[in-house]
């Protein structure tokens, strides 16, 4: 007579089989992208005819485990596909909800605002959904306040977005982008939940606003609702630099980091396990609709509250089913959303916050009371420490960057990051209600918010503190969290056996069993197909497999032009940016073709002046170029460029210009400054390029003696006007204190260039000096190691 099967044998089989349901669903809508727009009606009905074959086949639960693993593998098969077909139908809904028109058509879009607008170089993004579908208007003039929700009129012209953020416009359902001349607010707000939810997050904003400073005010805007258009530059460059620019953004790494941090005040007010999860959940819902429950936001809130049941679980199993389940989730709403690379880095957060946060607090808080301050803090390190490694090879993949500060930097604003999101949230919520004063919160908030910038602002000042690491392709991305789990597992492992020997429990028994735990099947199974597949997501998007390797810094090329100007700045990642184009005749297309441009991010005309812009046409005939950016406002720059088919773009004051890493600021001249009967170098544009850790910069031919400017430390100046006399020099030098200045000059010309006072001012400052009229074109290459120059084209 046959024993019935244990109650336990048949949970673990059907979470078996719901497991591998839930990975291939997840693993299809993860391909879904690929999926064809209208698959074959054969194709669609063979699937619920194989769902009922398969659920006809299910082997009995005392089936041999070969038969069993073959089973869920093939459960696994056919959830991907179902996810592969659903995922697809999703993705053509999507598409087909964006406004799409013809390319240079001239139209007039209403429709309400979607999204913070958000500066990119010398324009200002605004999501729009009109009643034809999103799209993006673009617009170069200033803009008055433009509220979420709110309703605008926009007059422009359609086109393709460019390449570089096509894929990011595509993810947010947007495949148009309207270049408009004039954007009119309307009368009218969004009605519906969407409405109430822009209504809760305008009083959040407005209550943050208020009993603060504005630079702790627009911190605070970042941290609770992810709003960083506020913040200045450079204090946004100190928070990159140092690896707390996650903090400026709603991830579900903040997300969960909210919780878990909330987590011991919950214990010590005497609340049970279930209802701290409640709570926390609670938490959560309240935050997203008052963040403004936008498609990051949400999906912040999906990864933060299944992060937060994943670490609570009983079961290493049910962690890992519910993250996974949280990647089916976000997946199912937008397929794309694996591409983006605030998803795969609220992953990669969440899963090293499971995998290794419990086991070194444990390790680090051995001994200390578990509901006491001093626990909560030795968790919250825990929680940081392990998120920040976590994220480390994608970050460099992505960014090319690594922080050597970032654990520092982290741990030191720990303490004040938790008071700064609960003081933050306590206020939007308090917001809410007139009657409630929140100028008391903010107070208090502001003083931790201080803390926070200050933190950044240390860390980020050492010249290492933000080195170039490149991972460009599948393979090193995964050798390298390869090599990070194997270190870190064998540190956490070393830990516990130094704290074991302290306990005196080193027992040759005890090790064994500790062995035999790790090393099961059933403890390592799950875990191995979640790692898998949410790795697998990780390491797909935006990878560049090439033959050759790619370069591995920025050059900067001074050409020698003779009495004239032109500079190339050639990115990695990215397209070439040319800052003048010489003097006619300089053959300035010539000396691109031998380089091997052949298409150009943008040609940069500083001022019209023959030695600087007397080139143009012939650059614009021989290369791609997508745009023509000047500095004062000049209809001729302006006719040439739009003759020959490229984007004419003004650069003022603040403005800035992008390709790929590569930055090119505006310092001068003012946008309110109109061309007139001034001395055309004293509307020369101003720039400051920087890349990584180096920055450069181009004076064009306005002295400083002449325009106000403080671009602060820099590493290589391009001396103004061919090196003619500068009053305003020496004050430049001490300011900016550059390594290493070159002059771009023809040899033996009639002007006297150099002048005699600036070479003297050079030589004062200790400036070594590189001249194109003894040199030849100088090479300035960077990478990770620093920067050099060379002579003779580099």
């Amino acid at each position: 007579m046959k024993q019935p099967l244990p109650e336990a044998r048949r949970s673990d089989a059907r979470a078996g089989w719901r497991f591998a349901a839930l990975a291939g669903v997840t693993a299809g809508l993860a391909a879904a992208p690929a999926a064809p727009a209208r698959p074959t009606a054969a194709v669609a009905a063979a699937l619920p005819m194989t769902v009922i074959a398969l659920a006809a086949s299910r082997p009995p639960d005392r089936a041999e485990p070969a038969l069993a693993i073959t089973w869920l593998a093939v459960v696994a098969l056919v959830g991907a596909f179902a996810g592969f077909l659903a995922g697809g139908a999703r993705v053509q809904a999507i598409d087909a909800g964006a406004l799409v028109g013809r390319p240079g058509a001239k139209v007039s879009i209403t429709g309400f605002v979607s999204g913070v607008p958000r500066r990119i170089g010398d324009e200002i993004g605004v999501r729009l959904d009109s009643r034809a579908g999103p799209v993006l208007v673009a617009v170069s003039a200033p803009l008055p306040e433009l509220p979420v929700g709110g309703e605008i009129r926009a007059e422009g012209v359609l086109a393709e977005p460019e390449p570089w953020r096509a894929a990011q416009l595509r993810r947010q359902g947007i495949a148009m982008v309207l270049r408009a001349g004039q954007v009119e607010p309307g009368p009218g707000r969004r009605r519906g939940p969407a409405g109430w939810i822009d209504h809760v997050r305008a009083r959040a904003e407005q209550a943050l606003d208020r009993g603060m400073p504005d630079r702790e005010a627009s911190l605070a805007r970042g941290f609770v609702l992810g709003e960083d258009d506020r913040i200045d530059p450079r204090m946004r460059e100190e928070f990159q630099r140092s690896n707390l620019a996650h903090l400026l953004a709603v991830s579900g790494q903040n997300v969960l980091l909210l919780c878990l941090l909330a987590w011991p005040v919950f214990a010590v007010v005497g609340l049970t396990l279930r209802a701290r999860l409640i709570a926390a959940l609670c938490l959560i819902a309240i935050y997203v609709p008052v963040t403004g429950a936008g498609p990051s936001i949400q999906r912040a809130g999906v990864m933060g509250a299944a992060g937060l049941v994943a670490a609570l679980a009983d079961r290493p199993r049910s962690r890992w089913y519910a993250l996974l389940l949280a990647a089916g989730t976000t997946l199912a709403i937008n397929p794309r959303a694996h591409g983006d690379v605030g998803w795969q880095l609220s992953f990669a957060a969440v899963i090293g916050i499971l995998f290794w946060s419990a086991r070194l607090g444990s390790i680090l808080g051995g001994g200390v009371p578990r509901r006491s301050a001093r626990r909560a803090l030795i968790e919250g390190v825990a929680v940081t420490v392990a998120a920040t490694v976590a994220t480390a090879p994608l970050m460099a993949h992505h960014f090319e960057q690594f922080s050597p500060v970032a654990l520092p930097a982290n741990v030191l604003a720990l303490p004040a990051v938790a008071p700064a999101m609960w003081l933050g949230m306590l206020a939007g919520f308090a917001g809410q209600f007139s009657a409630i004063p929140v100028e008391p919160l903010n107070w208090l908030n502001s003083l931790f918010l201080a803390y926070i910038a200050q933190v950044a602002h240390w860390l980020a000042s050492p010249d290492w503190a933000l080195v170039t690491v490149q991972l460009p392709s599948i393979w090193s991305v995964a050798a390298a969290f390869a090599v990070l789990i194997g270190g870190i597992e064998l540190g956490l492992r070393w830990m516990e056996a130094q704290r074991r020997v302290r306990r005196g429990l080193r027992s040759e028994t005890a090790s064994l069993r500790s062995a035999n735990r790790f090393c099961s099947s059933r403890n390592l199974g799950g875990p191995a197909a979640v790692f898998l597949i949410i790795a697998g997501l990780l390491v797909w998007s935006s990878f560049d497999l090439r033959s050759e390797p790619p370069p591995t810094g920025l050059v900067v090329r001074v050409l020698d032009v003779g009495q004239g100007d032109s500079i190339l700045l050639q990115p990695p990642d990215a397209e070439p940016v040319l800052v003048d184009t010489g003097p006619p005749g300089a053959d300035v297309e010539n000396r691109l073709r031998e380089l091997g441009v052949d298409s150009l991010a943008a040609v940069v005309i500083t001022h019209d002046q023959s030695d600087h812009a007397g080139g143009l046409g012939g650059v614009l005939e021989s290369v791609d170029v997508a745009r023509v950016v000047f500095g004062a406002e000049d209809p001729a720059i302006r006719g040439i460029a739009l003759g020959a088919g490229a984007e004419p773009l003004r650069l003022g004051e603040g403005g800035e210009l992008a390709s790929g890493d590569l930055r090119l600021t505006a310092l001068w001249p003012p946008r309110e400054i109109v061309q007139s009967d001034r001395d055309p170098n004293q509307l020369s544009l101003v720039v400051v390029a920087r890349w990584r850790h180096f920055s450069m910069l181009l004076m064009g031919d306005a002295e400083a003696g002449s325009v106000p400017i403080d671009p602060g430390p820099v590493d290589v100046l391009k001396v103004s006007h061919h090196g003619s006399a500068d009053e305003g020099l020496d004050r430049l030098l001490e300011h900016a204190t550059p390594r290493v200045a070159v002059i771009s000059v023809g040899e033996d010309n009639s002007f006297g260039h150099p002048a005699p006072e600036t070479l003297r001012d050079l030589r004062t400052g200790q400036v070594a000096t590189l001249r194109t009229d003894q040199r030849g074109e100088i090479a300035i290459e960077a990478d990770a190691s620093g920067w050099a120059t060379q002579a003779g084209g580099g």
